[in-house]
């Protein structure tokens, strides 16, 4: 296994991060552990979750995934080995807070010591914004208009970075990190958090795949410049870059197959894509998912590719992906696919 520096931190994580969204909605309490117990076996020592996980997140089940890391981390003797990540929620869940979700002291205090409950730890290696309180466009949103009462946007940032040191001073977190953020916001809080000596973000958590490489245009330098790397989520398009979507396939219990919500790489480029992208890898005798995760896995910006999966089965293919690497001619395959239709799923 590749490991790989957290930004400007003294940790090492996997090249490969376990994601966790699907337990507590696909998964059960026993698959979730034999998953964790699997990753860390094969030699990944990172974990991401998030307070609003799992997905589709419901009241209902809300908090269930970090409350089944916290059981298995309250079994082991190796917290001290293991990185684990998770996300305050921005605004928009009520049934998170009642829907108290900015992210200021009170907000951020409240979550920490939520999330530290569920998991059954001490600390959190990595606490991360999960996305932005201002007006900007993530989860695939194009076409940004500013908004006249958007002005507050500074002062904001400023708030939860003073929030954010409190519970690094207590302690309570380690180090802190961006999702689903814009390369703006990413500068802007690496800037103050300079000019203030406020907790610097040393990662950023946003989606990364052959489908969707707009990382590249500006968030890759600032990766690179800034020591700021991806953790990209969605390396495989929500599994479609596996090909077990193709020709209008829905395999039972697969994520697109339950939920309508996920639709994102299903349009008719991202199909047409997708299906090239699974005839290259074919042709050059590979699995198609490991080589969308192998090229994801090789980008210079990228600190960690985060995999989840509802099975064992996938879950090993996926971390063998780490042992792949891809040869000129299966690079050149997918610069030629991706210059016929870039970025079809943004």
């Amino acid at each position: 296994m590749d490991f790989r520096p957290l930004g400007t931190t003294d940790l090492n994580v996997s090249v490969i991060c376990l994601g966790t969204m699907t337990w507590g909605e696909q998964n059960t309490e026993a698959e979730a552990h034999e998953q964790l117990s699997l990753a860390v076996d094969q030699g990944v020592n990172f974990i991401d979750t998030a307070e609003l996980y799992p997905v589709p997140p419901r009241g209902e089940t809300q908090g269930l995934t970090e409350d089944w890391i916290g059981t298995w981390l309250k079994q082991r003797s190796d917290r001290d080995k293991l990185v684990i990540a998770t996300k305050i929620s921005g605004p928009g869940p009520d049934h998170i807070r009642g829907g108290a979700t900015t992210y200021n002291r009170e907000h951020i205090r409240q979550a920490v010591n939520d999330s530290l409950r569920r998991l059954q730890t001490d600390y959190i290696d990595l606490y991360q914004l999960h996305w932005p309180t201002r007006n900007a466009n993530f989860f695939g949103k194009l076409g940004y208009r500013p908004k006249a009462d958007d002005d507050g946007a500074e002062a904001a940032m400023v708030e939860a970075l003073e929030a954010l040191d409190e519970q690094v001073k207590a302690g309570k977190i380690r180090h802190v990190g961006l999702s689903n953020e814009t390369a703006w916001g990413a500068m802007k809080f690496l800037q103050l958090a300079q000019e203030r000596g406020l907790p610097r973000m040393q990662s950023i958590q946003n989606p990364y795949s052959l489908l969707n490489r707009s990382y590249e245009v500006g968030l890759a330098e600032v990766s690179h410049r800034e020591r700021c790397g991806l953790l990209a989520y969605s390396p495989l398009g929500f599994g479609t870059l596996s090909g077990k979507y193709l020709n209008d396939q829905r395999p039972a219990g697969a994520r697109l197959t339950l939920f309508d919500r996920f639709q994102r790489y299903l349009n008719p480029l991202g199909a047409n894509a997708t299906e090239r992208y699974v005839a290259l890898a074919r042709e050059h005798g590979l699995d198609p998912g490991q080589m969308a995760l192998a090229f994801v896995n090789s980008r210079s910006f990228l600190t960690s590719t985060i995999i989840g999966a509802t099975t064992t089965e996938q879950l090993r293919s996926n971390i063998d992906s780490a042992r792949l690497t891809l040869n000129d001619a299966v690079l050149e395959g997918i610069e030629t696919i991706h210059t016929a239709q870039p970025n079809p799923c943004p």
